[in-house]
């Protein structure tokens, strides 16, 4: 009988923990990629495989999600000269990011669902914990398996659909009762696989706005828990809507931190505040990336200007300008990239906490609230250089 070797254990020691909300622990022990335990001065017998990482100027807390991510790249609305590039892991977690949805966007005809899949699997080989959407802008929405459901039902790490574009002359112009029909079935895929089954939906800045998704609500049984729109923020009149929107179904809304903000664009700091001011809970807001997606510019009449790379450094600043500008305190504050984002997508129960049991997704970020190391299921993939 073959004698089976005891799992290595990982020891954070840290200066404090945000599980969102403080914690006593300042210890975190880690075994088979999940907390075994919290607490102070944790011990364990000599004769166990360990390694003691020591921390003790960090803060621990739960490591961060972006649900919105251009894993193989955005672009190619000038053409094939202008596709963005692929993320890659180390650009992930360097932001303190654990877990990525990884989604098409305007082109799925030289990038495909098959692309995106081999893509994640690639980075869940080099440690990031990584879902997608199946489909992209356009109805029909491009599949795995040629249907929506048995992608849900047989692909692991298809989680939703996305982003499916509205309001936007980019988007294959969808009817009601055609979006109706696309979030019902994915709906009914996700209950035979145990998922959620979000449906991402990319708005532009077309006047229809957030219409297409408030008749959705208002005249089907479809909850406001499975439609979660993003972009929000394009301009003034659509975060406008978004609140209502929000007020009005309790429902999510999805701030986009874009790299630069435009003449009608609002950064992600200031439409997480204007949602906030007009009574929108923390708790309904979450904020993305779209990194790795292009910022093109068009004219009046639609004709291509030009294009820029997203990334997803403007994520992490605008979140950090809500913690030091007080405009949240840390524990709501990391549920707009942590603990809100695991609910929306329907993780969790094991992501967006730091809690016995959960995944040990962990970021320890120094005072000025900057990612130094990053841990996916106890694995570090993430480490500051030390300054010099």
């Amino acid at each position: 009988m073959e004698r089976t070797a005891k799992p290595l254990l990982t020891l954070l020691r840290v200066g404090r923990i945000q599980a969102p909300e403080p914690l006593a622990a300042t210890d975190i022990l880690i075994a088979d990629g999940r907390i075994a335990a919290l607490g102070q001065n944790i011990e364990v017998p000599e004769s166990w495989p360990i390694e003691v990482i020591e921390a003790r100027d960090l803060l621990a807390v739960p490591a961060f999600i972006d649900q919105h991510v251009h894993v193989t790249g955005g672009g190619g609305e000038g053409g094939c000269g202008n596709r963005c590039p692929e993320i890659t892991a180390e650009e992930i977690a360097a932001m303190g990011i654990a877990t990525v949805v990884g989604v098409l966007g305007t082109d799925s005809i030289s990038r495909s669902p098959a692309d995106l899949l081999a893509k994640v699997r690639g980075l869940r080989a080099e440690g990031i914990a990584a879902y997608m959407y199946t489909g992209a802008y356009r109805v029909p929405p491009p599949t795995l398996t040629g249907d929506l459901q048995r992608d849900l039902a047989w692909i692991p790490e298809v989680i939703g659909l996305g982003e499916l574009a509205i309001s936007d002359h980019r988007s294959s112009q969808p009817r009601q009762d055609e979006i109706e029909r696309l979030v019902s079935e994915v709906r009914v895929g996700a209950m035979l696989a145990g998922k959620l089954g979000i449906c991402h939906f990319h708005l532009g800045d077309g006047k229809r706005g957030l219409e297409p998704l408030r008749r959705l609500l208002a005249e089907t049984e479809i909850p406001a828990e499975q439609v979660i729109p993003t972009h929000v923020n394009r301009h003034r009149a659509l975060l406008e809507e978004a609140a209502d929107y929000a007020l009005g179904f309790e429902a999510c809304v999805d701030v986009t931190a874009f790299d630069e903000v435009g003449e009608e664009d609002i950064s992600a700091f200031e439409a997480v505040s204007f949602l906030l001011k007009r009574g929108v809970p923390a708790e309904r807001i979450t904020m993305s990336s779209d990194c790795n997606g292009s910022l093109p510019e068009f004219d009046a009449k639609g004709a291509y200007l030009g294009m820029r790379v997203a990334r997803n450094t403007a994520l992490i600043g605008d979140w950090q300008r809500l913690v030091r500008k007080g405009v949240l305190p840390l524990e709501q504050a990391l549920g707009l990239i942590s603990g809100n984002v695991a609910r929306v997508l329907g993780l969790q129960d094991h992501k967006g906490r730091l809690a016995v049991g959960l995944d040990a997704d962990v970021t320890l970020i120094d005072d000025d609230l900057q990612p130094q190391q990053t841990f996916v299921a106890g694995r570090c993939v993430y480490r500051a250089a030390s300054p010099s």
